[in-house]
């Protein structure tokens, strides 16, 4: 009897309690959980990613340490990027789409092909992220500054040096990286046209492109030796293409009987330029490049006004001037 009248008060109890329950207002519904943030959003700094026309020559590594110290100075986030070919555009258009998706607050380019990225531009542009050029501009108004060398006039400088080594007569080849890219047009434009414009007497051969390859460029360099014996002197646009040269004229045994310039540095160009087989060359500054296009970037993202192009100049070493404070921090090794 005891425990069915106990049995029967709980019963009761349960009951009351639910129907409390059941007029309570129901509960406000949860706030929805916030989009999960990249890693450089959730640190509170400005990303920016960085991809550039190549990553195995050490002018990309240069590159590399500027954006980093920019980055750094500048207390915003970047990654730093390349594809292992300066030929490879493919590769280069997916690194950038993923880069976009990301949703960077601006984005610092070097195309290798100037052209085929200016779709993939043109959604940047429509998503308000500030596209900064750097090295190689492209052929768009889209970047709203380019931070580079001004490759025609250096180039055309070292068309200058090559005709005074040449004596203003002769025959001169020129291998360049590609005809894709702003600096492989310009370099190999600037070099043509003023020897053109001021050296009648001097003939240039058909430019030659070996995707800054230095062992495609060496073979291509040394079939133009063999192919004109009476070749005086060489032009090698960018790294790769110079040490194929050098590569070249060492394997023909012609050290010393073709005058070689070449663009940028490295180790291998500069001991060659110490040793004499290497007349002289031009030198940006890449890591001025490198800090330059981020600086840009963050100024772009701030809203402040920017030129549309950022020189960073260039200079023509030789063994008389390798050494000097002021051309020494802009070769890299």
């Amino acid at each position: 009897m005891k425990i069915n009248k106990l049995f029967t008060t709980l019963l009761g109890v349960l009951l009351v309690v639910a129907m409390l329950a059941g007029c309570a207002p129901a509960p406000a519904p949860a706030a929805p959980a916030a989009p999960a943030a990249a890693a450089p959003a959730a640190e509170g700094k400005m990303y920016i990613p960085v991809i550039s026309k190549g990553f195995q020559h050490q002018f990309w590594q240069a590159v590399k340490a500027g954006s980093e110290k920019a980055a750094k100075d500048l207390n915003v986030e970047i990654t730093f990027e390349g594809p292992e070919s300066e030929a490879m555009v493919d590769k280069q258009m997916e690194m950038l789409q993923t880069a976009l998706d990301k949703k960077p607050a601006a984005v610092c380019f070097a195309a290798v092909d100037s052209k085929a990225a200016i779709p993939l531009l043109e959604k940047a542009k429509a998503a308000n992220i500030p596209v900064i050029g750097f090295d190689s501009g492209v052929d768009s108004d889209i970047p709203v500054t380019t931070a580079a060398t001004d490759n025609i006039a250096a180039a055309a400088m070292a068309a200058d040096k090559m005709a005074e080594l040449v004596g203003g007569e002769g025959k001169v080849a020129v291998i360049a990286h590609d005809q894709t890219s702003r600096t492989g047009i310009d370099r190999v434009k600037g070099f043509v046209d003023q020897m053109k414009a001021k050296y009648p007497k001097i003939e240039v051969l058909t430019p030659q492109y070996g995707a800054g390859d230095q062992l495609k460029s060496t073979d291509i360099a040394k079939a133009v030796i063999q192919a004109n014996p009476d070749l005086k002197g060489y032009f090698g646009a960018n790294e790769g293409s110079i040490i194929g040269v050098l590569n070249a004229v060492k394997e023909l045994k012609m050290e010393g009987k073709i005058v070689v310039i070449g663009y940028d540095s490295g180790q291998q160009q500069m001991d060659a330029i110490r040793a004499g087989t290497e007349a002289g060359a031009i030198t940006q500054d890449p890591i001025g490049i490198g800090y330059k296009c981020v600086e840009a970037a963050v100024k772009a993202v701030k809203g402040e006004s920017l030129p549309k192009t950022i020189d960073t100049g260039f200079h023509w070493y030789d063994k008389t001037n390798i050494d000097d404070a002021t051309i020494a921090p802009l070769l890299y090794k």
